[in-house]
């Protein structure tokens, strides 16, 4: 049987989530993933947990918020005024705390668009936390690799 190696084209069913919390992401149950390794898919340290497992190989990795997704960065926070995000929240849309925005005005250097979650909103200011949402949380990664190329 094939072997995941750093350029493999996978077909898998993966969960993420913090132990004993919600999954962040679940395709058990749902349509596999299709990914290539090295293609900023998934994060690095989880593409690292795959290298070497062979098609048909479950597994569950428990890694560490350091390697996971790294620790949480308070200067990634950020309070704006509502206002300023107009031109990338339509009007009749109400910011709520735990909504996820993608601020395709916002680009990272890679040309991504920022993606924030609202942790805080008033009627003048909305608070928007740029870490991502596992970020300084330990994270359990299941994985069940269906197919190798």
């Amino acid at each position: 049987m094939p072997n995941v190696r750093p350029d493999s084209l996978l077909t898998l069913h993966y969960r993420l989530a913090a132990p004993g919390g919600p999954a962040w992401v679940d395709t058990f149950g749902h349509n596999p993933a299709t990914l290539t390794l090295g293609a900023q898919q998934l994060a690095p340290a989880l593409e690292q947990c795959l290298l070497g497992l062979e098609e048909g190989a479950q597994a569950r990795f428990e890694l560490p918020p350091d390697v996971a997704f790294g620790m949480h960065d308070p200067q990634r926070v950020q309070r704006v005024p509502r206002a300023a995000l107009q031109q990338f929240v339509p009007d009749h849309v109400r910011l709520a705390v735990g909504d996820a925005l993608q601020l395709a005005g916002l680009s990272s250097a890679s040309g991504a668009s920022a993606a924030a979650t609202v942790t805080a909103a008033d009627e003048d200011m909305v608070e928007l936390d740029f870490n991502h949402p596992l970020a300084g949380k330990p994270v359990v990664f299941d994985v069940h690799i269906l197919g190798v190329l």
